[in-house]
This record gives C-alpha cells, sequence and structure tokens, in this order.
C-alpha cells in the first residue's frame, strides 16, 4: 500500500502549507540581509567582504550538507531530521541576531545553513515517499520551485523594511519567528513518511544514483531549469536597472512576472504529466529553454532597450524551468525510493554544483549586463539535455508520473 494511503492524508493544498515554509525560510537565510551588509559589517566591526563570505558559506553548507543529512533521513526518518534541522536553524538565527563578533556571526551561519539543509532534504524525500507515484508529485515540485524563484526578488526587500523598522538584527528575528512557527505545525501536523529503515548507516549509498542515465538525465534537466534562473537572477538587475533604467519597486514587480508564470505554468504541467509521461515534459521544457533563448538573442540585437524585448523571453524560459523542476525530481528518483533520502541529497546539491559552476563560468564568459548569459547557459545546457534524452533506455521513455 501507498505510503500516503499510511501516514499523509492532507489535500494538495495543506501539504503545500505544511512544506512550503520550510523551503522559502531556508532560502531566505541566503539573501535577505544583503541590502543591509554595511550595516552589519560596521555593527561586527568586519569589513564587508568578510560579511559576503557568509553568504559562500551558507551556500556551501546548504548544499554539501545534504549529502550528509540525506542517509541520515533514510536512517532515522523524515520528521526527526525535519525538526532538528528546523530547531538548529531557528536557534543559530536568534544566535545572529545576537552576534557581535565576525568569527561568531560566520559560525552561526554555518549552523543555520546546516538546518537549512536538514529541512530541504526531508521536505524532498517527504514529497518522493507520498507522491512518487502520483501526479500531485510534480504539481507539487513545480509550485515550490516557483515560490522560490520569488526569493530572490523579495528576498532583498523584505530585508529592507525589516531593517529600516527594527535594525539589520530583526531580519534574523524574524526568520527565527517564521521557523518556529513551521516547526510548530511540523511537530504537530507532519506524520513520518519513510516507508523502512534503510538498515545500516553506509555512506556508500550515496554513490547509488549516480549509477543510473536516468538519475543524471533529469539531474541535468534540473540543472538547465534552475540554473537559467540562476543566470537570470544573476544578470537582470543590471540589464533591467542599469540600461533599462527600471527603479528597484519595478525591476521587483516585472522580474516577479517570471516566477508567476512558472506557477501558472506547473499547475499546467501537473495536468498534463500523467497523459504524456515525464520524458515528453522534459523535452518540452528543454524546447523552451531553446526557444526562449533564441528570443533573447534576437532582443539582444534589435531592441536592447525594450523591457518587453528581454522579460518577454524569460516568462518562455519559466515554463521551461517550470516544466524541468516538475518533473525532475520524480524522473531522477525513480528506483531508488529505498534511499528516497540520500537520491534527493545527490539530486540537489549536484545540480546546485552543475548549475552554479557552469552559470557562474558563463556568465564570466559572455559580455556583462546583457542578455548574452541566459541565451548562451540556456542552448548549452537545453541541448545537452535534449540530446540526452533521445538516448532511449529501458523505462525512460515510458516514465509517468
Amino acid at each position: 500500500m501507498h505510503s500516503k494511503d499510511l501516514t499523509w492524508r492532507y489535500s494538495l493544498a495543506v501539504t503545500l502549507l505544511l512544506l512550503s515554509p520550510f523551503d522559502l525560510i531556508a532560502s531566505l537565510g541566503m539573501d535577505m540581509y544583503l541590502p543591509v551588509i554595511p550595516s552589519m559589517a560596521q555593527a561586527l566591526n568586519a569589513s564587508a567582504s568578510t560579511i559576503q563570505l557568509t553568504l559562500a558559506v551558507y551556500l556551501v553548507v546548504l548544499g554539501a550538507g545534504q549529502l550528509i543529512v540525506g542517509p541520515l533521513s533514510d536512517h532515522f526518518g523524515r520528521r526527526p531530521v525535519l525538526l532538528l534541522g528546523g530547531m538548529t536553524y531557528l536557534l543559530a538565527s536568534v544566535g545572529l541576531a545576537l552576534a557581535s563578533s565576525p568569527a561568531a556571526f560566520l559560525a552561526l551561519r554555518t549552523l543555520q545553513a546546516a538546518g537549512a539543509s536538514a529541512c530541504l532534504v526531508a521536505v524532498f524525500a517527504t514529497v518522493r515517499d507520498v507522491y512518487a507515484k502520483r501526479p500531485e508529485g510534480s504539481v507539487i515540485y513545480g509550485l515550490l520551485g516557483s515560490m522560490l524563484a520569488m526569493v530572490p526578488a523579495l528576498g532583498p526587500l523584505l530585508g529592507t523594511s525589516v531593517a529600516a523598522w527594527l535594525g539589520w538584527r530583526a531580519i534574523f528575528l524574524v526568520l527565527a519567528v517564521a521557523m518556529l512557527g513551521a516547526v510548530v505545525s511540523a511537530w504537530l501536523l507532519w506524520p513520518e513518511t519513510r516507508r523502512a529503515r534503510t538498515g545500516s548507516l553506509s555512506w556508500r549509498q550515496l554513490f547509488v544514483p549516480l549509477k543510473s542515465f536516468g538519475f543524471w538525465l533529469y539531474t541535468l534537466g534540473y540543472s538547465a531549469g534552475m540554473g537559467s534562473f540562476f543566470v537570470f537572477f544573476s544578470v537582470a538587475p543590471w540589464v533591467m536597472m542599469e540600461r533599462q533604467q527600471l527603479s528597484a519597486f519595478e525591476f521587483s514587480l516585472v522580474f516577479g512576472t517570471v516566477a508567476i508564470v512558472m506557477m501558472i505554468a506547473a499547475q499546467v504541467i501537473g495536468w498534463l504529466v500523467r497523459r504524456v509521461g515525464e520524458i515528453v515534459i522534459l523535452r518540452a521544457g528543454m524546447g523552451c529553454l531553446i526557444a526562449g533563448a533564441l528570443l533573447l538573442v534576437a532582443g539582444e540585437s534589435l531592441i536592447q532597450e525594450s523591457v518587453m524585448g528581454f522579460i518577454g523571453p524569460m516568462w518562455l524560459i519559466g515554463v521551461g524551468i517550470s516544466a524541468a523542476v516538475s518533473v525532475g525530481p520524480n524522473g531522477a528518483l525513480r528506483g531508488l525510493d529505498h534511499i528516497a533520502g540520500t537520491a534527493t541529497a545527490v539530486y540537489f546539491c549536484l545540480g546546485g554544483v552543475l548549475l552554479g559552476g557552469i552559470g557562474t563560468l558563463i556568465i564570466l564568459l559572455t559580455p556583462g549586463g546583457s542578455a548574452w548569459p541566459i541565451a548562451v547557459y540556456c542552448m548549452l545546457m537545453a541541448a545537452i539535455t535534449l540530446g540526452l534524452s533521445l538516448h532511449r533506455r529501458p523505462g525512460l521513455i515510458s516514465g509517468r508520473s
């Protein structure tokens, strides 16, 4: 019997209300304090570069930590990992609000990221446990990805507002209070969803997903999708605020339309995937990325000063991103349900390394303040993924959610 029938009896809406706070709060911890780095540096008697280093530390621990937490969630369960991770994040956030030295701040940021890492693994492993063979899984993955797309635009604005009213330390107290609400809800409502203990704890399980062609294919698809958004986030302020002269508020509104498109697309994809299968959706998503990249090239060549010439193609790319993140986890983790936590950790960690590394390299090698980095990344990664998807393997083409 499916685990949903045994433990998880919530509707899709309630499921999202339980899951999304952990996902969003963990991501807000990355960039909510970016606008107040100068104030923080002065208060902590540190250089701005030292405080900025804590962002890199957070990202590294967030990714690498999943490789440790994943096997732990398979062995001990999703619920204890989630609750322990949430409490670690909460306490570290309170400590960050009280920190008085750069060393303490850096150590607490490391703990905060470790807690966030545990939360992310538990959330996505739970989705796999509950919805592995249900079409709602694609909807949830897509909506979670779309919500995260809003964080880079809204996080700094939220941080600026909180700091203006209450000071920069209040940013971390807000994160702590938000996580407290999420942890209490999980304590009361979140059941254990792991189907069975995997046996003795073994880190060798981390290598098991790497033997699967489907895992690599869908991980590359995820990297193509979310990497496109990563590059978009990196260059959009320069294109829209510097070249096209949008205000910070106008930029946030326009930027947010891409996430809205992604959320709408996630709903449609959840309906389509049960009819055409994950591999068809993945290929269609890669096609959207390539088509959007070509439109960006046209806009960059012909109408550089037009906001629509830039954001219009991004809406199409947003559909491709949503397709990739909606079907990626189910496709990558197929056949790995016995180590869903471990496989989830490897999926997101490897995907993050690929999109971060390749995306950063392309940003450095292409003209700055332009749409070229996005176009090149979309074209390259989508073409590789699409080409691999045409390499038929048993069980790949017929895979459905």
